[in-house]
């Protein structure tokens, strides 16, 4: 299914491509329209490879969030990465209208603009771990990494308020999630992250196996608790704090498919639920994509606003489901 949808996206969008000459362009050969191969290698193939990463980086931090918090709604936001990712691209596109304050970045570069958001999550980050050393009870961390997701984001609710018109679109458009905006070279660094911190969750797996029945139960087997949360917390914030930056925020992707992934194998082994969990989110994100797309326009409907139709029903489903149990 994942490598269909993979192929669709090459396939399908606002440039209608015969799949003969579809077939001509991935073999290699000469095609009788020279911007078939330009729109295929430079825009759509890409955007596939963008689409299957942002899929796996987001359900394997949304697996391991849950599973370090035993919480079914966690998700990879929920330590404030992606608001710190924000902030850090709030701060870049709307502080010089606001101060008057020159950068050393570009707010209109994308490369400036995710280095902006990689910085903004490296703080909150940072935030995060030294409340980790301090708190020995999860349940507390997650409420500080919540608050700290809240502080920064009426942050940026302030940046906004002030913000000229111009500033304001494009961090709202920003805002909206892209998977079309990264380039080949930026693609290079999110593949080697997303493939770093894929190896990172394997080596987690028995980790999380212990984990997943409460950290009492893992000590007793001689896990190291502060050594693996401190991992875990590592793994989920290299994983969204890099896609946030290069691909803005896409919600419920993380939440929902870890739940699709248990469903669908029936299982709640981690070294089978991690691999899973890279096939079906690659190919919920691919279907995400396709479905963003609209034939024949170059319109596209947002990537944060499919997944939070797609994923929001889910989850309250799952929350519905646990409360009849």
């Amino acid at each position: 299914m994942a490598v269909l949808l993979f192929v669709l996206n090459i396939a399908i969008g606002s440039v209608t491509i015969p799949y003969a000459g579809l077939l001509q362009v991935l073999s290699g050969s000469s095609t009788a329209d020279g911007t078939w191969s330009t729109i295929v290698w430079s825009i759509r193939w890409p955007r596939a490879i963008t689409a299957l990463l942002a899929g796996i980086a987001l359900s394997l931090s949304g697996l391991m969030m849950q599973t370090l918090f035993r919480n079914p709604i966690a998700g990879p936001f929920v330590l404030g990465i992606s608001s710190g990712a924000s902030l850090g691209a709030a701060l870049l596109i709307m502080s010089s209208g606001i101060f008057g304050v020159s950068s050393v970045l570009n707010p209109f570069s994308s490369g400036h603009l995710a280095l902006a958001a990689l910085l903004g999550a490296l703080v909150v980050l940072l935030l995060v771990l030294a409340a980790s050393f301090r708190v020995r009870d999860i349940a507390t961390l997650l409420i500080i990494g919540l608050m700290v997701g809240s502080t920064t984001g009426a942050l940026v609710t302030i940046l906004q308020y002030y913000s000229d018109q111009e500033s304001l679109k494009r961090f709202v458009l920003w805002s909206f999630g892209n998977l079309g905006a990264v380039t080949n070279s930026e693609l290079k660094l999110l593949s080697l992250v997303v493939i770093i911190g894929l190896l990172w969750t394997l080596s987690l797996t028995k980790a999380l196996n212990a984990l997943m029945i409460g950290e009492a139960y893992a000590k007793s087997l001689g896990l190291n608790v502060q050594s693996a949360r401190l991992q875990l917390i590592g793994a989920t914030a290299l994983m969204t704090g890099t896609l946030t930056a290069f691909c803005g925020p896409i919600a419920f992707v993380g939440i929902a498919v870890p739940h699709l992934t248990r469903m669908a194998f029936k299982t709640q082994h981690h070294l089978l639920l991690v691999p899973a969990c890279v096939v079906v989110g690659a190919t919920v994100m691919l279907f995400c994509d396709l479905v963003t797309r609209m034939p024949f326009s170059e319109q596209q409907l947002p990537i944060n606003a499919v997944t939070s139709l797609m994923g929001a029903p889910l989850v309250i489903w799952i929350v519905l489901r646990r409360k009849k149990v």
